[in-house]
C-alpha cells in the first residue's frame, strides 16, 4: 500500500474528533515513528466534573483515548493511504484511519488532575498492512502516570457510515 504524508497547522485537521472529545491540545513533534503531544486537564471537562465529586480525577478511560488518538495523529501525518484528506467532511475521506482493535496492556501508576499538563509520548513499534502496533506513556511532570500497549487499523469508511443489514 502507498502512503502519503501530510504536514497540518492545526490538530483538528488530523483528527475526526471534535469538542468535547478532541482531547490532543497540541502537537509537539512528529517523526516517522514517534509522536509527542499534549493537553491540559481541565476542571471544566464534562468527565471531570462525575469523576469524582470532591477529588476530581481525569479518567483512565480518557488518558488512553489521548494517546490513541496521538497515535492516530501519527498514522495521519506519516501512513496515510490517500493523498486528499479533509477531517472536516466526513464523506470525503476513502478510509477511517486508526480505529481501536485491540488493547494487549493498559497500566495505571498515578493520576492526572485539573491543571495538569500530561505529556504523550507514543512510539510506533511495528507495521503489517493496514494494521499499527503502538506503546504509548502519559507523564505528569516528571512520573509516568500511564503506560500502554495497543494497536490501531485503518479500515474502509463505509464500514463506519453504513447502516448494518438488518
Amino acid at each position: 500500500m502507498n502512503y502519503y504524508q501530510h504536514r497540518f497547522e492545526t490538530v483538528h485537521e488530523y483528527l475526526h474528533h471534535r469538542s468535547p472529545y478532541l482531547l490532543v491540545e497540541e502537537i509537539h513533534s512528529i517523526t516517522e515513528r514517534q509522536i509527542i503531544t499534549s493537553k491540559r486537564v481541565s476542571a471544566n471537562e464534562p468527565w471531570i466534573k462525575g469523576h469524582f465529586p470532591g477529588a476530581p480525577i481525569f479518567p483512565g478511560a480518557m488518558m488512553q483515548e489521548l494517546v490513541t488518538q496521538s497515535a492516530g495523529i501519527l498514522i495521519a501525518a506519516n501512513y496515510n493511504p490517500m493523498e486528499s484528506y479533509d477531517t472536516s467532511d466526513p464523506k470525503h475521506n476513502e478510509f477511517a484511519l486508526g480505529v481501536l482493535v485491540k488493547v494487549d496492556s493498559a497500566r495505571y501508576r498515578g493520576f492526572a488532575r485539573p491543571s495538569d499538563h500530561l505529556k504523550v509520548t507514543v512510539d510506533l513499534n511495528e507495521t503489517a498492512g493496514s494494521l499499527f502496533d503502538f506503546s504509548g506513556r502519559i507523564h505528569v511532570e516528571q512520573s509516568e502516570v500511564m503506560k500502554i500497549e495497543f494497536r490501531l487499523c485503518n479500515i474502509k469508511s463505509t464500514v463506519l457510515t453504513e447502516s448494518p443489514s438488518q
